[in-house]
C-alpha cells in the first residue's frame, strides 16, 4: 500500500467512444460473456451511458483521503474506480470531490462502497455506479493505493481497462482486448438491428433462430 503510479497506458479515444455506443450488455456478450462487475453496482440516476479510461483506488474501510490523491492524477476522460480494503458502506464520495473531478474531466465514478449528496451529484449530471447510498462519513488517515490492480464488486480491474456502465451495470474490458472487442460489439449490434426489423415484421424467434428442430429433439410436443 502507500503507491501512486502515475503514468499509464491508456486505450484510444475513438474505442472508448464506440464501446459506450454498444452499451453494457452488448459489450458484455460479444467478449465472451466476461467482465460484469456485481449485480448491487447500481446508478445512482437513470439515462447515464459512458465508457472510459480506469483510474483505480484501492482504500481502507471508511477512509476517502485516496480519493483525494486519485483526483491529481485524473486526465480527461477518465473514470474512477474504488475498491476497499475491507467491505464498507460508508459514503466516500459527495459533491465536493465530484466538482474537484469533473474539474479535470473525469467522467463518473465506479465504487464498491457508499456515495452521498446523490441529488447534487444527479443534478451536477455526475454518474456514479455504488453499492450503497448511505451518508456515512469517512476519515483520512490511512494510505492506500491509486493505479494498482483492484478487485472492484468481484471482478479485476487493472489502470487503463475500460469500464463501460450505463442502465444495465458496469463492465470492464482489458485495455489490450479494446479494439477486437469494439469490432466484435458493433458486429453485434448490426446483427440484432437485422433480427429487430425482421422480429418487427412479425417473424417469430423460433424461426429466426432455428429453434423449431431443437425443441423437438427435446422432446416438445404441441397438443
Amino acid at each position: 500500500m502507500g503507491v501512486v503510479v502515475q503514468n499509464i497506458e491508456r486505450a484510444d479515444r475513438a474505442i472508448i467512444d464506440g464501446l459506450a455506443e454498444c452499451g453494457v450488455a452488448t459489450v458484455h456478450e460479444a467478449q465472451g460473456r466476461k467482465g460484469l462487475l456485481a449485480a448491487y453496482m447500481r446508478p445512482i440516476y437513470s439515462g447515464a451511458r459512458l465508457a472510459a479510461s480506469a483510474v483505480t483506488i484501492s482504500a481502507p474501510p471508511c477512509d476517502n483521503w485516496m480519493v483525494h490523491v486519485a483526483i491529481e492524477q485524473l486526465q480527461d476522460g477518465d473514470i474512477l474506480v474504488l475498491a476497499p480494503t475491507s467491505p464498507s458502506d460508508a459514503g466516500y464520495f459527495g459533491d465536493l470531490l465530484a466538482t474537484s473531478a469533473q474539474a479535470r474531466g473525469c467522467k463518473g465514478l465506479i465504487i464498491d462502497a457508499g456515495v452521498r449528496d446523490v441529488a447534487d451529484l444527479t443534478q451536477m449530471k455526475f454518474p456514479v455506479w455504488s453499492k450503497a447510498i448511505f451518508a456515512q462519513g469517512t476519515v483520512k488517515e490511512t494510505l492506500g493505493s491509486v493505479n494498482v490492480p483492484i478487485v472492484c464488486a468481484n471482478e479485476l480491474v487493472n489502470p487503463g481497462d475500460i469500464i463501460v456502465a450505463d442502465d444495465d451495470g458496469v463492465c470492464v474490458v482489458r485495455r489490450e482486448e479494446a479494439a477486437a472487442v469494439l469490432e466484435a460489439s458493433q458486429k453485434r449490434v448490426a446483427n440484432e438491428e437485422s433480427k429487430r426489423k425482421r422480429l418487427a415484421a412479425g417473424e417469430l424467434g423460433l424461426d429466426i433462430y432455428g429453434m423449431r428442430e431443437k425443441l423437438k429433439e427435446k422432446g416438445l410436443k404441441y397438443v
